[in-house]
């Protein structure tokens, strides 16, 4: 059964606003601040925010640990029936592990214009020519999800640092 449309968009901005919590957290902690959830069967069985600065990692993406985190919690590494919610455009990287890890639909809220592989400058989830694809959901609750990066990076730039 498929869910009526003003109903989905309600739900999508509970479990968005739900990953800005997280990209708040991040913000804490001195990371970028994007905060991702997967969801199955309407409960959240991944929740994660950026840590390459605490990790020391390139890898350690929000939505790159929320894989590993589901992947464990289902213990399988195919997520189908899982959605993604994530406060920023994914990237290569990102968008490359929801296609291996058979992700069927990703929301997301800010566009990344300079980075963003969804829908900014490349279309990999929806691209015909891969064996797999996304249902994508751009744009949900958007400026609060761009507001807490540019604040982020405003607050970097006024203290001099990167």
């Amino acid at each position: 059964m498929e869910l009526p449309s003003n109903l989905l968009l309600e739900s999508d901005s509970h479990w968005m606003g739900r990953a800005l919590e997280l990209a708040f957290q991040a913000v804490d902690a001195d990371e970028v601040p994007v905060g991702a959830i997967i969801v199955r069967d309407h409960s959240i069985i991944a929740a994660a925010s950026n840590q390459r600065e605490s990790l020391k990692d390139p890898t350690a993406h929000a939505e790159m640990i929320a894989i590993t985190q589901a992947a464990a919690a289902v213990e399988d590494w195919r997520l189908e029936q899982t959605t993604l919610y994530v406060t920023l455009e994914p990237c290569i990287m990102c968008a490359g592990a929801i296609l291996q890890s058979r992700i069927p639909r990703v929301v997301f809220g800010a566009a990344d214009p300079k980075a963003g592989a969804v829908a900014s400058l490349y279309h990999l989830l929806e691209d015909t020519r891969l064996n797999h694809r996304c249902l994508v959901t751009s744009g949900v609750m958007a400026d609060r999800c761009g507001k807490v990066l540019t604040d982020f990076f405003a607050s970097k730039r006024a203290m001099g640092k990167k």
